[in-house]
């Protein structure tokens, strides 16, 4: 039995134990992925690569706009950048920012256990 089996959780590897300029980076990157219109955008390259028309037409928001939030996303650590030809596709930087975010959007809609 862990620590953690009172509450359900799985055990936290030990590389938690983080530098401050790593607690700092993380903060930025939760920061950033705290607007509701980046968070829309990163939703919308989680599955494939996509352009920036795509990620418009997914998000509602100007290609302008996007390409400004996509600028920080990658500056961020967030989503990469992948020529094609002429246009630009759009993913999750790797499989570590795809299983956090899937495993938010699983967890938020996970029914509320009515405790605050």
């Amino acid at each position: 039995m862990n620590r953690y089996s009172d509450i359900g959780c799985l055990p936290v590897p030990a590389v938690l134990s983080i530098a401050p300029a790593q607690i700092a980076e993380l903060a930025e990157m939760f920061r950033i992925m705290g607007d509701p219109s980046r968070l829309s955008i990163i939703l919308a390259c989680l599955d494939a690569p996509i352009p920036v028309s795509e990620v418009a037409a997914r998000t509602g928001l100007s290609a302008n706009l996007v390409s400004h939030h996509l600028r920080l996303l990658r500056a961020a650590r967030i989503l990469r950048a992948e020529r094609r030809g002429k246009q630009i596709f759009y993913a999750a930087a790797d499989q570590h920012i795809r299983v956090t975010i899937a495993d938010m959007v699983a967890h938020v809609a996970e029914p509320s256990d009515g405790e605050a």
